[in-house]
């Protein structure tokens, strides 16, 4: 297994490709494993010319835990900076200068963390199902928030029944599939069940502050994406950040929810692609 090392915390990533090509890094939503980018997933960009690398943020996974640190009313662990500063910890383990960056949900985040806080470090950025943090826009539907903090599963059964509640509220319904949701789940409690993690990733959002002021100062290419269906982060947080970046622009997914089924993984991989293609030949 290998690890990269923020100070104290240390961060799993696995990679794909060859280590000579440009690098796509990939950050993960909340709670969200590695292993969510799955494997098929990544070898699909990785056969478009890139070096991928996934790894887990701190609190889920294989990566540190915050086992005793507050969570909730008590405070907060950490930032979206910190996360940010573990990723770039990732990149220089991997030998990486810059690299393309793409995130969904709090990983559309940590990426415009990144890009905020160390610009130099980044090529591209896509910012998938996300928002700025500005309280006005991609505000979850009462459902879907009332799904986001309700208590945590306790069980394999109860976190898989969580996992299908979740998707049937804010997936993508054209491509339901719960035979796929149940093996999903189920390899992710197998790999690593840490609902208390979780609830800390969440905080570090609520506690870290809009991004908007910042981003409008970033030049990086950005690609933002979001889907018609979401409910979980409405699809004015997409449009609000590809408006307020100078070098960004805005890609309405038709169909997509708030999840990124395999029948969609093509698309992504055409529009990424896309991006990384303009921004050589700019």
């Amino acid at each position: 297994m290998t690890f990269a090392h923020n100070g104290a915390c240390d961060i799993y990533y696995e990679t794909f490709g060859d280590a000579a090509h440009p690098t796509l890094l990939l950050v993960n939503g909340l709670g969200g494993q590695c292993i969510n980018f799955q494997d098929d997933w990544c070898n699909r960009f990785a056969a478009t010319g890139l070096h991928v690398i996934r790894f887990d943020n701190r609190d889920v996974g294989l990566s540190s835990k915050f086992t005793d640190a507050p969570v909730g009313d008590k405070g907060n662990a950490y930032l979206l900076s910190d996360m940010a500063n573990d990723a770039i910890a990732v990149l220089d383990t991997a030998g990486v200068e810059r690299a393309h960056i793409l995130g969904l949900s709090m990983g559309g985040m940590i990426v415009q963390t990144i890009a905020i806080n160390h610009p130099h470090r980044v090529t591209t950025m896509t910012s998938v199902m996300s928002t700025t943090g500005e309280p006005e826009y991609g505000q979850p539907a009462p459902s879907a928030y009332s799904l986001l903090t309700a208590p945590p599963a306790v069980d394999r059964e109860s976190f898989v029944a969580n996992t299908f509640a979740s998707l049937r509220e804010w997936g993508s319904p054209e491509f339901a599939d719960e035979s796929r949701w149940r093996a999903d789940a189920e390899r992710s409690f197998d790999r690593c069940f840490h609902p208390a993690g979780t609830a800390r990733q969440f905080m570090a959002v609520r506690a870290s502050g809009p991004r908007a002021e910042a981003l409008r100062s970033v030049q990086i290419p950005t690609l933002v994406m979001h889907g018609d269906r979401d409910t979980l982060i409405d699809a004015s947080g997409g449009r609000r950040t590809a408006e307020i970046m100078p070098n960004a622009r805005f890609e309405l997914i038709e169909g997509m929810g708030h999840d990124y089924p395999p029948q969609l993984w093509d698309r992504w991989v055409e529009l990424v692609s896309q991006l990384i293609s303009e921004a050589r030949g700019a």
